[in-house]
């Protein structure tokens, strides 16, 4: 089948989206980033609700764009972007839950691999593999810059699952991937992302907090998730301008 002449989903001139994204799945935290941290920031598009805002920052076009939660959500936006608006790269920014207790809430995590039990990429393409690999060239970026921050950051593999990780028993999941897969974190999108963006071989990664963990009880409080939070979009906004 082949793809609509326009875009259903994102409503904007061509222009209006720079090729260079971070994707928040939460809408109103892409309006909170391009709110916040972009100059001269406008609204693009807001069909069904999904923000997208384009600015700059320290002077490079980057947009904002929402991505919803779960694989199917983001492999629209994600495709969308790549496939009419000729976006070059994308930095997935989200929160997961980590399955190690070697993570601690609020650390940052970035996927070196991302793994899923899902059959997305096999109904997207026939890819019949659970790895898909982000851009390494992205990936140095993000810990190029991590470094020049000073802040921490865990590589590792994160896992995309299909259902939300504290609704169900995550132990019968990690069960059921094999033994030489260590994921060190949890989520809903990066997989769909990463396979998407390897379709059109464009670059994309995924930079994500740690607000769960089943080794602890702790919970962040409303200003230390904003800070944790405001580290990680600091991070991506200076990784993906980075020449």
């Amino acid at each position: 089948m082949k793809p609509q002449e326009l875009p259903i989903h994102i409503k904007c001139n061509k222009e209006d989206i720079a090729p260079k994204v971070l994707m928040p799945g939460d809408p109103l935290r892409a309006k909170y980033i391009a709110e916040k941290f972009l100059d001269n920031t406008r609204l693009v598009t807001s069909v069904r609700n999904m923000f997208g805002f384009t600015g700059t920052y320290k002077g490079v076009p980057v947009t904002i764009m929402g991505s919803g939660m779960g694989m199917p959500s983001m492999s629209i936006y994600a495709f969308e972007l790549f496939y009419y608006f000729n976006v070059q790269e994308i930095i997935r920014i989200g929160t997961c839950g980590v399955v190690t207790p070697d993570i601690k809430v609020p650390e940052l995590i970035l996927a070196n691999d991302v793994y899923s039990l899902s059959n997305f990429a096999y109904n997207y393409n026939s890819y019949d593999k659970n790895i898909v690999y982000p851009s390494k060239e992205l990936n140095d970026k993000v810990i190029a810059t991590a470094k020049e921050q000073g802040k921490d950051i865990h590589v590792g593999t994160v896992l995309t699952c299909d259902v939300f990780g504290p609704y169900i028993n995550m132990d019968n999941v990690l069960k059921r991937i094999p033994g030489n897969i260590k994921p060190i974190a949890e989520e809903m999108e990066a997989y769909a992302l990463v396979h998407v963006a390897n379709s059109f071989n464009r670059k994309a990664t995924a930079i994500v907090t740690a607000v769960d963990s089943k080794f602890s009880d702790d919970v962040l409080s409303i200003e230390d998730r904003e800070k944790s939070l405001d580290n990680m979009i600091t991070l991506a906004l200076d990784a993906i301008i980075k020449e």
